[in-house]
Parts: C-alpha cells; sequence; structure tokens
C-alpha cells in the first residue's frame, strides 16, 4: 500500500497506466474464472457463470474462431478482464465491427474499461482500415456499462426492443457506435 494512502482510497483508484492489454492463453485460466464464475459480472451476458475450469479452457481455446480480435485486460500483466472485436461477415454489414469487453466485479467504478476502450478504438480504426463503424450493444438494464461506452465518445443511437432472447427473457438492448470522424472531433479532447 502507498505510504499516506488509506486502503479505502488505494482501493478506489488505479494508476492506469499499469493497464496494458495483451494476448490470452491458456496460463490465463484462474484469472478468467474470477470474471467468469461471478454471477455478477455475467449478470448481463448471454451466458452464464462458468462452473468448471474446462468451460474457461474451452472458451480460451476457441478464441481465434470466435473473434477477429480479442486481449485479456491486465493489471501488472495479471488478467482482470477482455475486450474483443468481432468483423461482420453480412455483405451489408462488412465495413462493421462490434466491440465487447467484461472486467472482475472487484475493478468496476475505477475507468479501466473506459481506458480500454479509448485505446482499441483507435486500434481497431488503424487495423482495420475497411471498418467504418464501431457498435457496441449492451442490455438496456446495463446503466453501468452505458455510462463507460459513453465516457469512451460512443454515441447511444438507440434501443433495440427485444433483440435477444437471454435466459429465458427477451431483453431490449441499447445501441452505441463510434465512426472515424469521431476521432477527430470528439476523440481529440479526451486523454489515453
Amino acid at each position: 500500500m502507498n505510504e499516506g494512502v488509506s486502503s479505502k482510497e488505494e482501493s478506489k483508484s488505479i494508476d492506469l497506466t499499469r493497464i496494458t492489454l495483451r494476448e490470452t492463453d491458456l496460463s490465463d485460466v484462474e484469472d478468467h474464472m474470477v470474471w467468469s464464475s461471478d454471477a455478477k459480472v455475467t449478470e448481463f451476458c448471454t451466458w452464464g457463470p462458468y462452473t468448471s475450469k474446462e468451460e474457461a479452457i474451452d472458451f480460451i481455446n476457441g478464441i481465434p474462431n470466435i473473434f477477429s480480435w480479442y486481449r485479456a485486460i491486465c493489471l501488472d500483466n495479471q488478467a482482470i478482464g477482455s475486450v474483443s472485436v468481432c468483423l461482420q461477415r453480412d455483405r451489408y454489414r462488412e465495413k462493421v465491427a462490434e466491440v465487447g469487453y467484461i472486467l472482475a466485479s472487484e475493478y468496476w467504478g475505477k475507468g479501466i474499461v473506459t481506458h480500454v476502450l479509448k485505446q482499441v478504438v483507435k486500434i481497431v480504426f488503424s487495423m482495420y482500415p475497411q471498418v467504418e463503424r464501431l457498435e457496441a450493444l449492451t442490455d438496456n438494464e446495463n446503466l453501468a456499462s452505458q455510462r463507460v461506452l459513453e465516457k469512451a465518445g460512443f454515441q447511444r443511437e438507440g434501443v433495440l426492443r427485444n433483440y435477444v432472447y437471454v435466459k429465458g427473457k427477451s431483453r431490449d438492448v441499447a445501441i452505441y457506435s463510434f465512426l472515424p470522424t469521431d476521432l477527430h472531433s470528439e476523440f481529440a479532447s479526451l486523454k489515453l
């Protein structure tokens, strides 16, 4: 603990320079289980909490088949969450990518995902020059995730009613987007 800083104060803030992104591998299984087995974290996910390491292993092994780009969100190189990008394959949406993220609950409210999304936006538009739209979908009741997207410069476009059927219930989804032109207008004032 830092001298002169109480443990309560320290738990509220994290030096965001300690946050990095790196490829995920099987050495991350234990860390992955921290968030993927947490009912609070998975409440708004399309899947429920993992109950075994085998589920995490299967997921990590399947990453290349599911995502165009996937990175562990790390604090001092320890995975505390992840961020992913999927390029859309539909011929009418081939210039669209979707971003997703998840973070262990003990790190919520510290600006980590906002910080990461600001980096990911720049990465996506430089790695995939064909992408003209980066979008994010979040459960309409997940207000914290919506705040994260707005702080990262995403624009709310509306609500897709009964858009997904998850865990036995039709759910409304809020849709957000970030366009390359947003990098120059809004993003110029945001600091990484």
